[in-house]
């Protein structure tokens, strides 16, 4: 049965398609079956893995229905993936019946059992989609940029799973915090590391040990439609997100 991660943060840029595009490549180059799931109406996970955006089906018509979940899937060499669709965009007006926090649960059952890990890109905001992320998910990262209008957001994302936690998804955790484009030699950095780990206490979460360097790698993987670990394996972010799986898996996550 596969373990379910959301990445997610309310705040757009903060590195959620890249963490779910590298730690999904770098998984499956430890031989582990990973599912990516892409939920942001702006697709760029896709993009970024050389999908099919123009003929196959998306993840908007696993939800509606129209599709099953395994008729949707794309296996790449990175990753096996779902896209997204811009249709999504529409999906609080679309989808309004009772139970509509389970779409994504009842839509990944049928297989679960055929992957290791399905990794969801939650799209910046806290609304029906990232809900359905959450009832889905056993755990989130919170990848969050090394500023501190990116930690600010960290304490309303929390609440949202802790309501997710009392009516749709009892067992749901938050992994832990990932600082990105992170620069450990700058007195900004740490301050900020100082401040997300005081927020994280206060929540009762963590920070991960791993952080995140800021590279131009990581736009030019994208690009040129590869993972990170195929474009530039030996890159300083390369490394950093190796370390991070390592990490992810030594805790069990």
């Amino acid at each position: 049965m596969a373990k379910v991660i959301s990445v997610s943060n309310q705040k757009g840029g903060v590195g959620k398609t890249t963490t779910v595009c590298s730690v999904a490549a770098g998984l499956k180059k430890r031989g582990r079956r990973v599912l990516a799931i892409d939920l942001d109406p702006q697709g760029n996970l896709g993009f970024s893995v050389a999908a099919d955006t123009e003929t196959s089906a998306t993840v908007y018509d696993v939800l509606k229905g129209e599709v099953k979940t395994q008729y949707a899937i794309q296996k790449l060499p990175a990753m096996d993936i779902i896209i997204s669709s811009i249709l999504l965009s529409g999906i609080e007006l679309e989808f309004t019946d009772r139970g509509r926090e389970f779409l994504l649960k009842d839509a990944l059952r049928p297989v679960q059992d055929r992957y290791d890990y399905i990794l969801l890109d939650t799209p910046p905001a806290l609304g029906i989609l990232t809900i359905n992320a959450f009832t889905a998910s056993d755990t989130i990262i919170v990848p969050t940029l090394s500023d501190i209008f990116s930690l600010q957001g960290i304490a309303q994302l929390y609440e949202t799973v802790e309501r997710v936690k009392q009516y749709c998804n009892p067992n749901i955790s938050i992994a832990g915090i990932l600082l990105t484009k992170f620069n450990p030699r700058t007195l900004l950095s740490r301050e900020i590391r100082g401040t997300a780990e005081l927020i994280a206490r206060d929540l009762h979460i963590r920070v991960f040990d791993t952080f995140i360097r800021s590279s131009v790698a990581a736009g030019e993987a994208q690009s040129v439609q590869r993972s990170l670990f195929d474009y530039s394996p030996r890159n300083n972010i390369t490394r950093d997100y190796k370390k991070f799986i390592d990490e992810l898996l030594a805790e069990g996550v």
